[in-house]
């Protein structure tokens, strides 16, 4: 059995290769982050089978993903270690405190032949992936209700009655009239119903229509070019960052459906919040009892 310790940077890597009786092959290589850095590495690895080789690193953020994900490619596998736990395994072995990278991934590799290899799910790229999209995704959702919070300061000088009319929300037919009609003069002489009929599918009846109509009509706000110019363009940013969020909510839908995992059918987890699970967890076999998972998600 081969073992194989990685340090990672963000230009270059450092590998340790001993066998299973801790003797040396590879020193100290470094290769860089290149694709003809990852062909020199692979080429190292080549004489050994696939099945013969772990491979250990550090979980580093993104600046490892280039390298985990061609290693997925070529067929081999490896198992990521929490730092904090390198770092007490390296004390472990030495009271000094030297810390290269060619030391690091010395100590890595060590640290690879004193547990159970467990490495990554074949599906990485995958939850990779899936986990991008959920953490942007709600970066989006977040600033999505920044837009909100404005969108309603702005209204509560204009048009104070107009989001308690619609429940104190943003919903399709309400965002509409913001939009066509910017101010509570124009809302009160607006005529489309049966466009708001429509775009609310009924639900917006003639009595709300003219209700609305009466309450901009008497309405206790003041308006002015600046506040419709803000409105406008908050109405714009929340358009655009709303088909953003749709556009990710349809790639995760995808993905879930491919890994087809039973996470889903938990009672009240929709593809969103199983996506999430999924991505941060990462392989759940790797907890051996749900008391580990609590203490994973810090709970």
């Amino acid at each position: 059995m081969i073992y194989v310790g990685i340090d990672i940077s963000k230009y270059k890597h450092d590998c340790f290769i001993c066998n299973d009786l801790g003797e040396i092959i590879v020193e100290n290589l470094s290769f860089e982050n290149t694709k003809k850095g990852f062909q020199q590495f692979l080429d190292l690895l080549k004489p050994y089978d696939n099945s013969n080789v772990h491979i250990g690193l550090e979980a580093t953020g993104h600046y490892g993903l280039n390298l985990k994900l061609f290693l997925e490619k070529n067929n081999y596998t490896f198992m990521e270690f929490n730092p904090l736990l390198v770092k007490e395994f390296s004390k472990s072995l030495s009271l000094r405190k030297t810390k290269t990278d060619k030391v690091d991934a010395m100590t890595i590799a060590q640290k690879l032949l004193s547990v159970p290899y467990k490495p990554n799910s074949k599906l990485f790229y995958h939850k990779y992936s899936m986990k991008s999209l959920s953490r942007l995704r709600e970066t989006l959702v977040k600033q999505r209700s920044k837009y909100m919070i404005q969108m309603t300061n702005i209204l509560d000088i204009i048009f104070p009655e107009f989001k308690p009319f619609f429940s104190n929300r943003f919903s399709t037919t309400s965002l509409y009239i913001l939009e066509k009609y910017k101010s509570a003069d124009k809302i009160a002489n607006m005529k489309d119903f049966d466009t708001l009929k429509s775009l609310s599918r009924s639900h917006f009846t003639y009595s709300k229509f003219i209700k609305l109509k009466d309450l901009a009509k008497n309405t206790i706000g003041e308006s002015n070019e600046i506040f419709e110019l803000q409105l406008q363009i908050l109405l714009n940013l929340y358009k655009e960052i709303d088909i953003k969020i749709d556009s990710i909510d349809n790639q995760i839908s995808t993905i879930v459906k491919e890994l087809n995992p039973p996470t889903l059918s938990i009672p009240g987890i929709g593809v969103n919040s199983c996506a999430t699970i999924i991505s941060e967890f990462g392989d759940i076999s790797k907890f051996s009892n749900p008391s580990k998972m609590l203490s994973f998600a810090g709970l």
